[in-house]
């Protein structure tokens, strides 16, 4: 694991980082929830079987149940991963009912929640009405244009899974969106599951970080590896003052 470059983290992280017996069943609500939507895909399209799933399921991933201790945990220990300073716009994407969106807003100006359900996007402004500096709006990431907005943090938080099939190209084009998101100098938090490369969706998981650590103006700060995920920060390249031109001198002087 690469320690945090900043000095001092956005967030302390939790003391212990374990699952429970419970967090056993998070993990087969999760995969059945998956299989789920996997079913619901091939029938009606991702945007359609996602807000079918969450018509049928209040909170069909279990993200916001508090009987698992992982999730919240997890969510702890991305935020004190990141830079200590404060952000101006942030973007979380694939954000669900809001959970890590609601985390991040003691921390930003402005924090928009993404998401291409827009029967997740209802219920999380209804579940963040207390909260002014959030707000949610339903789109494909891959669609999704904020105009002249850029954002100092961005996170990409397992939802690549759904934007399958993650060709070499089709990774290279959804870096390519990430750093036009970013402000210069901006921060993305990319998190995948991971179970050190033993199973596929691991070694998936190494590809995907790989990809965007090879990506032209996205530079690894650092990476962070635990039992079941991997996550990587990287920035986008600040801008570079472009140098005056050298007028030479005339034969006159």
């Amino acid at each position: 694991m690469v320690d945090n470059p900043a000095s001092q983290a956005l967030a302390k992280a939790p003391r212990t980082f374990f699952m429970t017996v419970r967090d056993i069943a998070f993990w087969l609500r999760s995969a059945r929830a998956d299989a789920t939507l996997g079913r619901l895909q091939s029938e009606r399209g991702l945007e359609q079987a996602f807000d079918e799933l969450y018509a049928t399921s209040p909170d069909p991933f279990g993200a916001a149940l508090p009987q698992y201790r992982y999730q919240r945990q997890k969510y702890q220990r991305m935020l004190a991963m990141l830079p200590g300073r404060r952000y101006g716009d942030v973007l979380d994407i694939g954000c669900g009912l809001g959970v890590l969106t609601r985390q991040l807003a003691p921390f930003g100006e402005k924090i928009l929640g993404l998401d291409i359900s827009n029967t997740a996007v209802t219920e999380a402004r209804e579940r963040s009405a207390g909260f002014t500096n959030l707000e949610f709006a339903q789109d494909d990431v891959m669609a999704f244009d904020p105009g002249r907005r850029q954002f100092d943090l961005v996170v990409l938080a397992d939802t690549l899974y759904y934007l399958a099939p993650l060709s070499d190209d089709r990774l290279k084009t959804i870096a390519g969106k990430m750093h036009d998101l970013l402000a210069p100098g901006g921060i993305l938090l990319l998190v995948n599951h991971f179970f050190f490369t033993v199973d596929p969706a691991s070694r998936m998981t190494r590809e995907i970080h790989n990809a965007f650590r090879w990506s032209s103006g996205l530079n690894q700060v650092a990476e962070h590896k635990y039992a079941f995920f991997l996550a990587s920060l990287l920035e986008r390249a600040p801008w570079q003052p472009v140098a005056a031109p050298v007028v030479g001198r005339t034969a006159n002087g």
